[in-house]
């Protein structure tokens, strides 16, 4: 049983190991983005662009900007009209937006390979979460990708932030 798996039998969404994180962060490499915003100073834009950084395809959902552009990709109203497969979704809606999201992406999980559904910093909806782990997929909760990625590669450290990783060994990268 891998780490995944076994997080899966005893999430509490309280805490998530390390290993969980990273083998997320390694092997999704294209990300859905619901409530991506093309507002420079939001922190939707903020985590896309980062990510884009640091090799990931991020696909921005928002149904108010949908058939123009996000940092270079074309924008969508709904998860069901991206045409690409994607590992990810991250959800920058608030709490009681995530159900529906990720209804929707429960719906589409077999067709479009989604894997994982990560909500983010203040996001939390546990029957959202139950019904998408039941449907065998992962669920972050309260979380954010950028800030994780950052902690997890060793970059947060740089600025002096105690990332609670302590060692003396240089960080795994985070590729797939």
């Amino acid at each position: 049983m891998n780490d995944e798996e076994r997080a899966r039998r005893v999430m509490s969404h309280e805490h998530y190991p390390d290993a969980l994180l990273h083998g997320i962060l390694s092997r999704c490499r294209t990300i859905a983005m619901v409530g991506a915003s093309a507002n420079w100073n939001r922190p939707s834009y903020f985590a896309m662009k980062y990510l884009q950084a640091k090799g990931y395809r991020v696909i921005p959902v928002n149904p108010g900007k949908a058939g123009g552009e996000i940092l270079g990709e074309r924008v969508h109203a709904r998860l069901s009209e991206i045409p690409d497969p994607f590992d990810l979704v991250d959800i920058f809606r608030n709490s009681e937006a995530a159900g529906g999201i990720v209804d929707e992406a429960i719906a589409l999980a077999a067709e479009k390979g989604i894997k994982v559904v990560w909500m983010q910093l203040g996001v939390r909806n546990d029957a959202a979460a139950a019904r998408a782990e039941a449907a065998g997929l992962v669920v972050v909760m309260n979380r954010c990708p950028k800030i994780e990625y950052g902690r997890l590669s060793g970059e947060l450290s740089w600025g002096g932030i105690n990332t609670g990783i302590i060692s003396a060994k240089r960080p795994r990268p985070i590729r797939a």
